[in-house]
């Protein structure tokens, strides 16, 4: 059994941080404090973290891996790849695919394909549609972390509009209903009337406008009321507005909310601004809006009423993000730059350390009833980050580990870095270098 030491690193777990060690051996992490060496199995490989901070891996709850059949955009062995590189040891991938997860034997074959590819550990959602009710409520809770229910069309176009199923769904899912909230009427309505004006060269910068934050908020609060009359587990995905954040309280601790909210990397960094230079390398859906909106998403962070920071990783090519807007698809990749644009933002002092660890790591763990994983505690799963605060590095070309080959950030230079991604006790991250032959496990749940 294989024996890792991280010493003198600044730890950072369940709002407190503090100068320590911690010894991995196996699998798990079996001790925590100052760590002598009559205490180090003998053969331990010993890592100096002394001024870096350790915290656990992050739990990313929203990615789009692109597996099975969309793997010209990406795929779960390149991306998982990628999430190592960014401290991202868990994820939970969406069942817009081809085909989509829609059964449990369609569910099976996803868990079989990142077995034998991912490099970190995954689960994966069963997807809602007008008339696959019964499949959502008989497969196996055990297999996967949630049902995600798209209220609105995106990439995938798995739009559940049908009233009653959407009740349905609502009364009779136990487990987590992941909502992607945007009005669908609305949203065809501001596109005919950009068709009418422009035709096919609508501005990316109208994609605010069209994807609009009355389709959003109008969506999201129907989902709530939902929620509320069926006592639903409900998550609503990346949440872009002022106003939806107004839809959530926090005079509850996290494992008794029964309606909880995330937001997405991408609507803290941008604002409506950027469209004019990143055109649509930052469409994504819903649209990110204006920097009110991006500032109220922040405090709602900062304050509890969000409980979740993730991505939407969500790749396409140069060139199908390089057509004009009706033919550009929404999405785009983050989960290898994640960690250190959150880190950006608490340089700026936007937000701390602790906060990013709980709404990163803690909180997807707490959410989703994941076991031994998100915190650095004892007995629990070595899925750990080391991160050098003060080491820039230009997001660029060269290394990009994305299987699309691009990113938002290009060009952007972040002051921290990815040092070092343990993933069960195995080092698959490590100063820019992968270890290709470690293979992650399926993420187990609590329920």
């Amino acid at each position: 059994m294989s024996s890792i030491l991280i010493k003198n690193g600044i730890l950072i777990n369940e709002r407190k941080k503090w100068k320590g060690d911690l010894l991995i051996e196996g699998e798990n992490i079996t001790a925590i404090g100052v760590i002598g060496s009559e205490k180090v199995p003998g053969g331990a490989r010993i890592i100096d973290a002394a001024g870096k901070f350790v915290i656990p891996g992050v739990i990313d709850d929203q990615v789009h891996f692109r597996e099975p059949g969309l793997t010209h955009k990406g795929s779960i062995a390149s991306e998982s790849r990628a999430a190592a590189a960014g401290g991202v040891t868990s994820y939970m991938e969406m069942p817009n695919t081809k085909p989509p997860t829609t059964n449990a034997g369609l569910l099976r074959q996803k868990l079989e394909i990142a077995g034998e590819n991912s490099l970190v550990n995954y689960a994966f959602y069963l997807g809602a549609t007008n008339d696959n009710l019964i499949d959502l409520v008989d497969t196996d809770p055990s297999l996967f972390c949630g049902v995600k229910v798209f209220m609105g069309s995106s990439t995938g176009n798995m739009l559940v509009d049908d009233e009653n199923t959407l009740r349905e769904i609502f009364r009779n899912v136990k487990v987590v209903v992941a909502c992607h909230c945007e009005e669908e009427y609305i949203v065809k309505r501001n596109l005919e009337q950009a068709v009418q004006k422009y035709g096919e060269k609508i501005p990316v910068n109208l994609h605010p406008q069209i994807r609009s934050r009355e389709a959003c908020f109008i969506s999201s609060s129907k989902a709530v009321a939902l929620a509320r009359e069926y006592g639903t587990r409900l998550h609503i995905l990346h949440l872009s507005t002022a106003e939806e954040t107004k839809l959530f309280d926090n005079t509850l601790p996290l494992n008794q909310k029964h309606i909880t909210g995330e937001v997405c990397v991408h609507h803290l960094w941008f604002d409506d601004t950027a469209y004019d230079l990143k055109g649509n390398f930052i469409k994504w859906n819903p649209a990110i809006k204006t920097a009110f909106d991006r500032k109220a998403l922040m405090e709602a962070v900062n304050n509890d009423l969000i409980d979740i920071i993730a991505t939407d990783h969500a790749p396409h090519t140069i060139d199908e993000k390089s057509n004009n807007y009706m033919n550009a698809p929404s999405g785009g990749p983050l989960v290898q730059h994640t960690l250190v644009a959150m880190l950006e933002l608490h340089h700026q002092g936007l937000i701390s350390l602790e906060k990013i660890v709980e709404k990163m790591c803690h909180n997807p763990a707490i959410l989703f009833r994941i076991a031994e994983r998100g915190f650095l505690r004892e007995g629990y799963k070595a899925d750990i980050c080391i991160i050098d605060p003060d080491n820039p590095q230009e997001v660029w070309y060269n290394n990009i580990m994305y299987g699309c080959g691009w990113s938002p950030f290009t060009g952007q230079t972040f002051r921290s870095r990815v040092d070092t991604t343990i993933v069960n006790g195995t080092i698959v991250f490590r100063q820019g270098t992968i270890d290709h032959s470690y293979r992650g496990q399926q993420l187990r749940f609590n329920r």
